[in-house]
């Protein structure tokens, strides 16, 4: 059994489709490590829902921010925006099971593996984690954030709840709406933090150009890091898989933007792409 992690495939089944291809992938063998953000802004969302339900035995996935507004959008908690592309998918008759699918999956995803020879204890976020949470304090808020998705009682109040930049720090002062909202969009939406955790959202470019104050949440010392972790993710098109750090890989290259879809082996480390199609 092969494991591959694969970057941000927001609707681009086909390149998706040719990806797999080139990795030759074995459905009842092999397995997919997928970092988020499976929809929205590209043009095949449904598709790559129903392709990738058909195989989510074979599957470990943690949800994006597009993901969970998708969830919002089903649920009535939001509204479309002119850049959604998740018209087909809403319509959908499937599109319940879809969403009861995509509610269930966590935001944190840890396994142990060998790569090259040596024990590896591989996590997966979609954007990162937080230079303040060890492995069992991230596995703690995800299930919390996971329990108040899944409530019948509480998920729509949760989603409608999730949106917006602020807080922008942890503190046992948060309501709890505030915490949910922090720590989704730790897990979701982070690109640049301080070393105590003290988010900024609003720049999504270059990490060179880091607001004062502030580095790319993964030059910072992290909790969660120990010899034998090798962290993953997605969701910053910008850094073109590179993050310049050992055992920490950038998973996001930027397919929607026109790039590549990317696919990394997990046991011998090749790397494959493909690139955009249209």
């Amino acid at each position: 059994m092969s494991n591959y992690a694969i970057g941000d495939i927001q609707g681009c089944y086909q390149e998706l489709i040719l990806l797999l291809d080139k990795i030759n992938f074995n459905s009842s063998e092999d397995r997919l490590w997928l970092c988020g953000d499976l929809v929205n802004r590209g043009p095949d969302s449904l598709k790559c829902l129903e392709f990738l339900h058909s195989i989510k035995q074979n599957c470990l996935i943690t949800l994006g921010n597009h993901d969970l507004h998708l969830i919002a959008l089903a649920e009535g908690a939001s509204e479309l925006s002119k850049t959604d592309t998740l018209k087909d998918l809403l319509q959908s008759r499937s599109l319940i099971l879809y969403v009861n699918w995509l509610k269930q999956l966590p935001l944190i995803q840890a396994d142990t593996l060998i790569s090259k020879g040596t024990k590896k204890e591989y996590i997966m976020t979609h954007a990162g984690v937080p230079p303040h949470w060890s492995l069992e304090e991230a596995k703690q808020h995800s299930n919390e954030i996971s329990k108040n998705l899944n409530s019948p009682i509480l998920s729509k109040h949760f989603l409608k709840n999730m949106y917006g930049n602020e807080p922008s720090s942890d503190s046992k002062n948060l309501s709890k709406d505030e915490r949910l909202r922090l720590h989704t969009n730790y897990f979701t939406r982070m690109r640049f933090c301080d070393e105590h955790g003290r988010i900024e959202l609003t720049n999504k470019g270059d990490p060179a150009n880091a607001p004062q104050g502030f580095k790319p949440w993964f030059k910072n010392e992290l909790k969660i890091m120990k010899e034998s972790t090798h962290l993953l993710f997605g969701h910053w098109a910008a850094l073109k898989g590179i993050t310049g750090v050992h055992n920490i890989t950038a998973l996001d290259t930027g397919c929607i933007w026109g790039e590549r879809l990317t696919a990394i082996n997990l046991e011998d480390g090749r790397v494959f792409s493909c690139n955009r199609v249209n």
